[in-house]
């Protein structure tokens, strides 16, 4: 009976009189303020939100008024909540002016909220937030019409700068980054990485606070998100495509659909197998780009105080290198799409989650040792060296070092200990390690002497200075 007291958003009207909607809230907009065109020196306040009452209904609301109002109305309510607004006002949507920057729904109204006309409250009505809440899990997009990941990266530059749904599971959420602009205005970022079967990380990056918020309650690895018209665009710094939450985009948590509920099993089950822990892009940046000089327990120090992923140089000893064991310790064959290891003469993955289980196999062969890397202020143990890295470092090819003797090995061992290098590395959280961290080397080259010169002298400078 609580329905008939409101009015559905498909029998909406302009020419109603006080309308009732109860509907959950499936996106939100930040609050933006604008000068008044009629009271010069004062400010309007706004920000938008969409509310869904049934499968296939849904539709934008604006609300209009002062600083003090608009505020509290957006703090009264968050994305997932149900609301009741009471006598908004019903207009035709303008698909030239402010609606082609919202989401876009299957109604041909907009409601508009003021704060002499309308009222916003909190849904109380136990009946109305049963059927409604369960809403907020259906995409607003047909649940098959969306990339994959591995689609993205696969057309690449063809998507640059177009709206798609994304259908992707969360692997780790970055912590916001508050900044200034240059004229004045606050601002937020905040990179999420995503991944399915096809990619195992996909960046999405939230420039909005509302956005922000939702996201930051997300479960990493446990939950899969539908994201309606994200905005796709290539970034010439990472070389690689990027999504963006935009004022268009509705995020759906944990859709109700039987595509994402099977990738929901598989980011269970792969999480749980460490696969995912397996970094398959070490090379993010180009070794030519990573400047910053830090000491070995600056590394860890900034690890320490950084949760995300950050590149620096090191001038360091090579001071563990187990090049002198079995061949088969130090080169490797893994399965080119999970990292799993795999037998060189293997005809599948042994992998039951390798997301390339059901197209061909192929693996990669090479180098992939665990080095420590030392200087003055202490070591970095068990980082990542492989190939072709590690074959630049030690001067030889796969193929000629398994020709080697035991003598030649361990002469190979002892040239490289002996000497200084510039080390390129990659440190990267990880959970399961118990420094807290995971280095991976992305280059090591001799030092040049005036180079490693120039560095302590700067570095002896600045403690002194400190």
């Amino acid at each position: 009976m609580a329905a008939l007291m409101y009015i559905a958003i498909s029998e909406l009207h302009p020419n109603f009189s006080h309308p009732k909607v109860a509907g959950v809230v499936i996106g939100k907009s930040d609050v933006k303020s604008f000068p008044d065109r009629k009271n010069f020196g004062v400010d309007r306040f706004t920000f938008g939100f969409t509310i869904k009452d049934s499968p296939d209904f849904f539709i934008n609301v604006t609300a209009w008024g002062n600083d003090g109002y608009i505020n509290g109305l957006s703090n009264l309510f968050s994305i997932g909540e149900c609301v009741i607004i009471d006598n908004p006002l019903v207009s035709t949507k303008d698909p030239e002016k402010g609606d082609k920057f919202c989401p876009t729904t299957p109604s041909l109204y907009r409601l508009m909220v003021t704060e002499t006309h309308s009222q916003v409250s909190l849904c109380a009505d136990m009946d109305a937030i049963d059927r409604l809440q369960p809403l907020s899990h259906l995409p607003v997009k047909d649940s098959r019409d969306f990339y994959s990941l591995g689609d993205i990266v696969a057309n690449g530059r063809t998507l640059d700068a177009t709206l798609i749904n994304i259908l992707a599971a969360v692997k780790s959420i970055g912590e916001p980054r508050f900044f200034t602009t240059s004229d004045n205005r606050k601002g937020q970022r905040l990179e999420l990485n995503l991944f399915d079967d096809s990619v195992s990380s996909f960046p999405l990056v939230c420039w909005d606070r509302e956005a922000i918020q939702l996201v930051q309650t997300l479960v990493p690895k446990e939950t899969v998100l539908f994201i309606a018209d994200a905005k796709v665009s290539f970034d010439s710094f990472r070389n690689s495509m990027t999504a963006t939450v935009n004022s268009k985009t509705v995020i759906t948590v944990n859709p109700d659909t039987r595509e994402a509920s099977l990738l929901y099993s598989y980011a269970v089950e792969i999480s749980k197998s460490g696969a995912l822990d397996q970094d398959e892009n070490p090379e993010d940046v180009t070794v030519d780009s990573i400047t910053d000089v830090f000491t070995v327990s600056q590394l860890k120090q900034k690890a320490r105080e950084n949760p995300q992923a950050f590149f620096g140089i090191s001038y360091s000893f090579i001071s563990k290198l187990d090049i002198d064991s079995s061949v088969s310790r130090v080169i490797r064959t893994r399965c080119a799409a999970c990292k799993f290891q795999v037998t060189e003469d293997g005809q599948s993955c042994s992998n039951s989650l390798c997301p390339a289980r059901h197209r061909a196999f192929s693996v990669t062969t090479g180098f992939d040792l665990l080095v420590d890397v030392t200087d003055h202020s202490g070591t970095l143990q068990a980082c990542s060296l492989r190939s072709p890295v590690a074959e630049k470092m030690l001067g030889v090819t796969m193929e000629e070092f398994a020709r080697l003797t035991d003598d030649q090995r361990t002469a190979l061992k002892w040239k490289c200990l002996l000497e200084r290098f510039k080390v390129c590395v990659k440190i990267v959280p990880s959970t399961k390690r118990k420094a807290g961290m995971k280095g991976e080397v992305l280059a090591c080259s001799l030092a040049e002497p005036g180079e490693v010169k120039a560095h302590m002298i700067g570095l002896l400078s600045s403690q002194h200075a400190a």
